[in-house]
């Protein structure tokens, strides 16, 4: 594969449980569902404000989706707050994230995030888990100030390769992202790790796979 590949971050190469995770043991019995909550919520707020044409950047959100989740779940110590954020800042890449990119990069492929993360956010994720120096683009919604799935976030990778949608092959582990993406027109790979029925009939993907490791075989 040596098309232009675009990558969604958190979910696809970032595994947005991690900060959780880390701090299980203080969090207590509730960690998994305050993670689940934490992240609807981040993705709602996100879709909820672009739809009402209005903007505040990703690290806010996930600032004020936290707060609701504890909220929601009183017994987890508030005190945590300031480790679980710093904890979402470097999140763990996903095991088979680092050697699917340098691979491909190997192949000779093109690669880009383009990712709701604000650039703070993205930079730290990037250098933490040593992306930095594969990766040929990292495009945040924040240049724009709204968020996926509108098309003229998928638009910043076309304007960044001075390409065509049908150039990129896009990879996303939210089925949302992917239905966004093939509607732009790209050419789309979800990852679906946890075996998700699929949500939208249409437009479908190009491939579906259930991890990373398979796709810098894939012909899409």
């Amino acid at each position: 594969m040596t098309d232009i590949l675009a990558f969604d971050a958190y979910g696809t190469l970032f595994d947005v449980h991690a900060a959780i995770a880390r701090h299980s043991a203080a969090v207590g019995p509730n960690a998994a569902r305050l993670s689940e909550l934490w992240r609807s919520k981040q993705l709602e707020y996100s879709w909820t404000l672009t739809l009402a044409d209005r903007y505040r950047d990703f690290e806010t959100l996930t600032s004020e989706a936290l707060d609701f989740a504890l909220a929601r779940f009183p017994d987890v110590d508030r005190a945590l707050k300031p480790r679980l954020l710093d904890a979402y800042m470097t999140l763990d890449p996903f095991p088979d994230a680092p050697g699917c990119l340098s691979d491909l990069k190997a192949r000779g492929a093109s690669i880009a995030i383009l990712s709701n993360g604000s650039p703070r956010m993205l930079d730290a994720a990037v250098s933490g888990a040593g992306f930095d120096t594969i990766l040929d683009a990292v495009l945040s919604v924040d240049a724009l100030r709204m968020f996926k799935p509108r098309a003229e976030v998928y638009r910043m990778v076309t304007d960044r390769f001075s390409c065509a949608p049908a150039d990129v092959v896009f990879v996303s582990s939210n089925r949302w992202d992917v239905m966004g993406a093939a509607s732009f027109g790209f050419r789309t790979i979800w990852i679906n790790r946890a075996g998700n029925p699929d949500e939208y009939a249409t437009p479908a993907p190009n491939a579906v796979i259930g991890d990373l490791k398979s796709l810098p075989a894939l012909k899409v």
